[in-house]
Formats: C-alpha cells, sequence, structure tokens
C-alpha cells in the first residue's frame, strides 16, 4: 500500500467530480466544486471518519471490498480502478476483451514483420494471424474448424501436429500446451477454455492424465526450441512473446542465433519466391 499517493489519488478524483456526476443534488449552499469527503463516503458505504482518515494519510489498509465501493463512489473508470487496488497494495482485476479478430495493435507489428517468422494467438492458441514467413515455416491454419482451431485440441487429437517437435520433445510440448490451456480456464472455466477442456477430456486420454497432475508455471517461451521443416530439416529458434493485456492475445516472434546454421536456413524464407508464395496463401 502507497498511503500517500493512494491519498492524493483519492483527493483528485474527489475535488473531481461534481454531486450531479453521482446523482447526488448540488444545493444552494455549496460553494465549491467536488464532492465532500462525507459524500463520498456515503456513497461507499463507510464512515465519513474510516474515508477521511485515508485522504489524511493515516488510515489502515483498505479491504479489497472498500476499494471495491469506493470504485463505484468515484464512478472511477477500468484504469482508474486499476490504479486504485494498485496503490491500495492488490492486484486488481484485470480488463480482458476477448476478441476472435486481430487487435489493431497486433496486426500493425505484424506488418512491419514481413520478413520474419510472426504468428499471432488469441488466449486459446487459436491461430489469428500469420505472416508470410510464418505460413511457410509452419503451414496456413487459416483452414482450421471448429475444436481444431485450437492448438492444444490438435496436439492431442491430430498426430499430424507432433511433426513439427522432435519425438523426445513431445512429452514436454503437451505438458506446456496444456498448463496454457488452464491457466486459461482458470480465468474463466465457464467460458470457450471450459469449453476445450471438455472436448479434451473427452477426446484425449493423454490429455487427462496431464490435466490430473495440475501443473503450472512450466510455460518457458524465451527457451531455445528445436522444430522441424519438411524443407529446411531442423531448426533451433527462440520464440519471444509479447502479449496485449487488454485482449489477452499474444504474438510470438520466431528467431535463430544470427549467423548459426538455423539462422542461414531461416533467410531462405525471405526469397521473393517464397515471399509471394506466402502471401498468394493469405
Amino acid at each position: 500500500m502507497d498511503r500517500v499517493l493512494l491519498a492524493d489519488f483519492l483527493r483528485a478524483r474527489r475535488e473531481a467530480l461534481q454531486p450531479e456526476d453521482v446523482g447526488l443534488p448540488r444545493g444552494p449552499r455549496r460553494r465549491t466544486g467536488g464532492l465532500r469527503r462525507e459524500e463520498v463516503a456515503a456513497l461507499a458505504g463507510m464512515s465519513a471518519d474510516y474515508y477521511s482518515r485515508i485522504e489524511q494519510r493515516r488510515g489502515p489498509m483498505p479491504s479489497e471490498q472498500m476499494l471495491a465501493a469506493l470504485v463505484i463512489a468515484l464512478n472511477l473508470d477500468p484504469t482508474e480502478k486499476e490504479h486504485l487496488f494498485d496503490l491500495g497494495g492488490y492486484a486488481a482485476p484485470r480488463r480482458v476483451v476477448l476478441r476472435d479478430d486481430v487487435s489493431p495493435t497486433m496486426r500493425l507489428v505484424v506488418e512491419r514483420l514481413a520478413d520474419t517468422p510472426a504468428m499471432v494467438f488469441s488466449q486459446f492458441g487459436e491461430t489469428l494471424l500469420q505472416s508470410p514467413p510464418a505460413l511457410v515455416l509452419f503451414g496456413d491454419h487459416s483452414h482450421f474448424s471448429d475444436m481444431s482451431r485450437y492448438l492444444v485440441y490438435r496436439w492431442f487429437t491430430d498426430p499430424s501436429q507432433r511433426t513439427l517437435y522432435p519425438r523426445e520433445d513431445h512429452e514436454l510440448r503437451g505438458r506446456v500446451f496444456t498448463a496454457e490451456i488452464r491457466a486459461a480456464y482458470t480465468a474463466n472455466p465457464r467460458g470457450r477454455a471450459g469449453e476445450i477442456v471438455a472436448a479434451l477430456l473427452e477426446a484425449s486420454p493423454e490429455f487427462g492424465e496431464i490435466w490430473r497432475r495440475h501443473e503450472v508455471g512450466i510455460v518457458h517461451h524465451h527457451d531455445l526450441k528445436n522444430y522441424l521443416h519438411p524443407e529446411l530439416g531442423e531448426l533451433e529458434m527462440y520464440a519471444q512473446r509479447l502479449v496485449d493485456s487488454d485482449t489477452a492475445q499474444e504474438l510470438l516472434i520466431f528467431s535463430a542465433t544470427p549467423g548459426s546454421t538455423s539462422y542461414v536456413k531461416l533467410q531462405r524464407l525471405t526469397t521473393p519466391a517464397v515471399m509471394a508464395a506466402a502471401r498468394h496463401l493469405q
């Protein structure tokens, strides 16, 4: 908890509001703008003394319930809510706007990476966008439908999906993909992740066995991984991960160590002929 900044933020937001903003009458005797402390306290369902002590930098650490009440009382927007919780010493419930189309920011980044393998995934492992080199490297993912849209589902139900990785890496890949869908499931078990997990539990005993381990924290996106390509052969690449916290979409950018054999192989993906063929697939 940052007592000083919390007090200053509450005071600033209180003084920026007018009574009519929160459904209160202005009254003829009000000479200054902003809400009074007792008005904020009443709107939040707390005593005026308790709220005043917070603004005076001498109050106790408010509970999450108290902060949530102040969010409503001060008519805070989502960004201000997150800031209030941070100042109060809590991890704020983060905004996640799930969407099936690529966010404009992610699309712009991929367009700037036209000569680099890059892919945008939804929170559930659905491929939303591929750069031309990624199309050549991993194949076109736009033709998948129903549950097959999701990488974790394909991994446990479609043997061809595993040809991308050396056999000795299959066990770890399965655990990683399961941990990723578990994170989405934990955030909202009744949403789309719940549908994916239910379908996998019915279709794949292997997934069920891994799922019951409750493994978390084994996703290492920055590790050097081995991939198999039908024409380029074995590739060693890093997958740099960028996440859009507002949409839960993630961008994976694949690269090899400069000067390595894998780096030279990746350069073949950006020849004019290959790039033209890849754009034809889009």
